[in-house]
């Protein structure tokens, strides 16, 4: 039985930086990632750059394969055959990542997610919300509110007459993670952090970030195939990405990106004993989370008595779990990648995630 596929939703407004964020991530991606461009509605202005996904050879209303084995297609009509015929596909994505307006809830979405021939194959990761920071703190929300206005005037689904504040209090409500971008254009960046901490459901991270630019495993988690040799793994795509940058001008990295980028994250992985409840191990995963401001844990926990291998895949306070195969010649055993902000106190949450383990 193949693992679920894991379904990232990117949500905010036009202008806050959605399209460089996921730029960023395909241009760098270590596994093959789908990008949907959901368009429940005109996409407005923003429309030419995200149906090109602002990668060449990326054409309208199509599915593209990019030469590092990235998807790129645009859901003009119905979302449902979209992702079936993705996961149809041949050499299915590793990672579907959609991107939403932010004028509407993704609950069209997460219902779709429940169709019956969908969710045996997917998975939702959680909710990724972009905010654009100079104009949060300016109480606009939106860089562009002229811009944000033109494009719910196009789309006939929406009920025009909410506030842009409600809107923006929906998208913060409903992530799972925020990314609160453009920071190398704000005056205080921690009152900012301060401010939304309260806003936020507990658990939720806060990501600072200049120009999107984030490491895949932050924005998506591990990688499958990564996993199978985690432990020789310990930084977040430390090196990988360095390379990267130094003959990769495009991105513009600046004094900012030592605060923001890629040394700015951490992960190790946590091994322990078989699991007794899972129902009980994801509510004690979760306040490990709130109680450590973790980002992403993902791995695989042994389930006491079951042959199956239970997958275990958590972004800020929403933790999914679910028996995705035998462990077959695999001795079961389990096996958690935590990854979060530089400075996490790690042996803290080894003895936490040892006594969530311990069997009851």
């Amino acid at each position: 039985m193949p693992a679920k596929i894991p379904a990232t939703i990117v949500t905010g407004f036009l202008g806050a930086g959605k399209t460089t964020l996921i730029q960023h991530l395909m241009t760098h991606a270590d596994r093959r990632i789908a990008l949907i461009v959901n368009e429940f509605g005109d996409l407005g202005v923003d429309g030419d750059i995200l149906r090109g996904c602002g990668i060449e050879g990326c054409s309208d209303d199509d599915m593209i394969e990019l030469s590092n084995g990235c998807i790129c297609c645009t859901v003009a009509d119905d979302f449902v055959p979209a992702m079936q015929k993705l996961l149809d596909r041949a050499d299915p994505p590793e990672h579907i990542v959609i991107e939403t307006s932010g004028l509407a809830l993704p609950q069209p979405l997460v219902r779709a997610f429940a169709w019956p021939d969908l969710a045996t194959r997917v998975t939702v990761d959680g909710v990724v919300t972009v905010l654009d920071g100079p104009a949060v703190a300016e109480g606009t929300f939106a860089a562009d509110v002229a811009a944000v206005d033109r494009q719910r005037a196009a789309d006939d689904g929406l009920d025009h007459e909410t506030p842009l504040s409600e809107l923006y209090a929906d998208q913060v409500a409903c992530a799972d993670m925020i990314v609160l971008n453009k920071t190398d254009l704000m005056e205080d960046v921690p009152a900012m952090l301060d401010r939304l901490r309260v806003e936020v459901r507990a658990g939720v991270q806060i990501v600072p970030a200049v120009k999107g630019a984030l490491p895949a495993d932050v924005l998506l988690g591990r990688s499958m195939a990564a996993e199978d040799d985690m432990t020789a793994r310990h930084e977040v795509h430390h090196h990988h990405h360095h390379d990267d940058d130094h003959h990769d001008d495009h991105h513009h990295h600046d004094h900012g990106h030592d605060d923001h980028g890629h040394d700015a994250f951490e992960s190790f992985v946590v091994h322990g004993a078989p699991v007794a409840d899972p129902a009980r191990f994801a509510d004690e995963l979760a306040s490990l989370i709130r109680h450590h401001g973790i980002l992403r844990l993902k791995g695989f926990a042994a389930v006491e008595g079951r042959p199956m291998r239970l997958t275990v895949q958590a972004v800020g306070p929403r933790v999914a779990h679910h028996y995705d195969r035998p462990w077959g010649a695999d001795a079961p055993a389990t096996r958690l990648v935590v990854i979060g902000p530089r400075g996490l106190d790690r042996s803290a949450i080894e003895r936490s995630l040892s006594g969530a383990l311990a069997p009851a």
